[in-house]
């Protein structure tokens, strides 16, 4: 087919901007342009950004100014294209064509449109797009975005200002994506929102259909039904309220995988009142030792902010002693760094930054020791493994216990006849922090 012209494509931020991304591209594809990899080929560049920190920021504005530089014709989108961070865009790049906000996934096309101008009227009965839409991810595994927006207001964040209040997806057009997805080579779904949690809250929990049959829009529903489908579902920001115990029966079942990712925060109770996080009250350690005696392979994943103002080395050593007693077992840890907007900015006693340094330095290296412990106690085992990448040395794969970019991964040395999206058996040999070695077993 001839195409209605060329558009470059920039995609920065969580993996939630890429679902965006996505959409926007299947949109572009099915109006009948032609997605290309260089500024030079590009009749107009879109750059999708994320404002959630400065340094993401600073990431968002560099591309604009590249894409101004090489290409000249660019259109902004995603979460910097509000409010302030929107003028700060205009005024570096006073040329650019046109700046939207996030999920404006109708705002961005539109823009293409009028910039670069269809030379023809799509027929999409001819011109071909896979029904699983454009996706940016490698085809074994894929993200399935489930609702938009928060209803939080936690202090250090500004989401639910870029990016609304939670709007559910019903469950069946969920699943109906989910059966695309999977139809078209999906191993491994990874189920993402702002919290997934509260999923189907806003609407009251209605029930939607599927296959012929009832299923609510909730998130028990949800993770039952996607259970059927035959492939690794994993679940991303959970929010740990009273009900997501009854998920983990399902991952005791093998329906979805033992992983949660459930970002704590802290442990003082009085920096996570000041953080204004849902579900602080919970008793977060004896729901973690529940979770494990239902289901003893599960794997918790989570992140912390260290240095939050009012932070004194007593809330942080409360932090280091939850460390230890809850044996988490993969962890990300962010000093506290002002946003633009937090409520959190305003709040009094300021960590300085030295201090902030110093305990991210010890958070780190008291879980470092964890992971390798827990990692070291695998040795020995067999795991079925997702390959990601086949190289010259071997294959490089994924445990249940990994989700892609953020977590481990697991060598396996000459299994070059190994594809990506193989599900394969490993018997594990050695183990460092983060990641795992082994060999191929029948």
């Amino acid at each position: 087919m001839s195409t209605s012209g060329k558009v470059g494509f920039i995609s920065l931020g969580c993996p939630k901007a890429l679902v965006d991304s996505e959409r926007i591209l299947t949109q572009l594809k099915l109006d009948g342009y032609d997605v290309v990899p260089s500024y030079d080929d590009a009749d107009v560049v879109v750059v999708n950004t994320c404002g959630f920190i400065d340094s993401a920021k600073q990431e968002s504005l560099d591309a604009i100014n590249e894409a101004m530089k090489e290409n000249g014709k660019v259109i902004v989108t995603g979460c910097m294209g509000k409010g302030k961070d929107a003028d700060i865009i205009r005024e570096r790049n006073p040329g650019v064509l046109a700046v939207t906000g996030p999920q404006a996934y109708e705002e961005v096309v539109g823009a293409v449109h009028q910039w670069l101008p269809s030379e023809q009227e799509h027929d999409p009965h001819v011109d071909l797009l896979p029904p699983q839409g454009v996706k940016l991810t490698p085809r074994h595994y894929s993200y399935l975005k489930i609702s938009e927006g928060c209803n939080h207001s936690c202090t250090f964040c500004i989401i639910p200002d870029m990016r609304g209040k939670l709007v559910s997806r019903p469950a069946g057009e969920v699943l109906d994506e989910a059966e695309r997805l999977v139809a078209a080579g999906t191993k491994e779904l990874l189920v993402i929102s702002q919290d997934t949690s509260a999923y189907g809250v806003d609407l009251k929990y209605q029930t939607a259909f599927w296959q012929g049959r009832p299923v609510k829009s909730r998130m028990l529903e949800l993770c039952q039904a996607l259970g059927e489908m035959g492939v690794w579902v994993r679940l991303h920001y959970v929010y740990p309220y009273p009900h997501v115990d009854e998920v983990i029966p399902l991952m005791a079942e093998g329906k979805i995988l033992p992983y949660l990712d459930i970002p704590f925060q802290h442990a003082s109770p009085k920096i996570l009142k000041a953080m204004k996080r849902p579900a602080a009250s919970e008793s977060n350690l004896e729901r973690i030792k529940a979770w494990r005696s239902v289901c003893p392979e599960l794997t918790i994943r989570s992140t912390f902010i260290v240095g939050f103002p009012g932070e004194t080395e007593a809330d942080f050593q409360l932090l280091l002693d939850f460390l230890q007693e809850a044996q988490l077992d993969r962890v990300g840890c962010f000093t506290y760094s002002a946003v633009d907007g937090a409520v959190a900015n305003a709040l009094p006693d300021q960590v300085p930054e030295d201090v902030k340094a110093e305990r991210h330095r010890r958070f780190m290296e008291a879980q470092a020791l964890i992971s390798a412990q827990r990692l070291q106690a695998k040795v020995g085992s067999i795991q079925t493994v997702l390959v990601d990448e086949v190289t010259p040395e071997g294959a490089v794969a994924r445990s249940m216990a990994d989700a892609p970019e953020i977590d481990g991964s697991v060598f396996i040395d000459g299994a070059t006849q190994l594809s990506p999206g193989d599900f394969v058996r490993v018997e594990i040999e050695e183990a460092d922090e983060y990641d795992l070695w082994g060999h191929l077993v029948g």
